[in-house]
């Protein structure tokens, strides 16, 4: 058994990929909230919202990968591939990496909807993206409750600051729907 495979270096490597991910992650949402709200300013064109949004989603599924890589290559704790993708399966930390690998499908799902949304039309894959508003908040609850730095201040503030900006993107949505709805009656 080499170093490699049960030494800090992938302790540190899968940390610092789930630290990413839940960031990238975040980052994703709050644009894909402001692009269903229709954001725009004259700096910001929609268009650029929507690339981004795209593009910092498959950034952090490439996280994501790394973060499962790092994780089933460690030997410190013994988890598998299965474990890591089928939700509460693994005898460590069962819930809270069952909601991680509940976190890792949904994300999944978005992406390969995404990538045959032609395919499947705008409707049908409108509802399963809707699945994003599962993933992240499931995500966040994996990220706070399992790793050596979830009770850490600085694990704690990351987390409050990505949910705060999930909220303002989140309050910048439904001030922008209750004028229109106004107008609608």
């Amino acid at each position: 058994m080499s170093s490699f495979s049960h030494g800090p270096f992938l302790w540190y490597a899968t940390r610092a990929a789930g630290l990413v991910t839940l960031v990238l992650l975040t980052a994703s949402m709050a644009l894909g909230i402001l692009n269903a709200g229709r954001f725009r300013t004259r700096r910001w064109p929609r268009f650029l919202v929507q690339g981004l949004h795209r593009n910092l989603s498959l950034l952090a599924l490439a996280f994501l990968a790394l973060h499962i890589g790092t994780t089933v290559i460690d030997t410190y704790v013994s988890i598998g591939l299965p474990d890591a993708l089928i939700p509460f399966l693994s005898p460590y930390k069962r819930f809270w990496l069952g909601l991680g690998a509940l976190a890792s499908d949904l994300m999944i799902v978005l992406a390969v909807t995404s990538v045959t949304r032609l395919h499947l039309g705008h409707r049908a894959w409108r509802l399963i993206h809707w699945a994003g508003y599962l993933c992240w908040p499931v995500a966040v609850m994996h990220g706070l409750g399992t790793g050596t730095d979830h009770g850490r201040a600085w694990m704690v503030g990351l987390t409050l600051g990505c949910v705060a900006a999930v909220a303002g993107a989140a309050a910048y949505r439904a001030a922008r729907l209750l004028p229109a709805r106004r107008l609608a009656r």
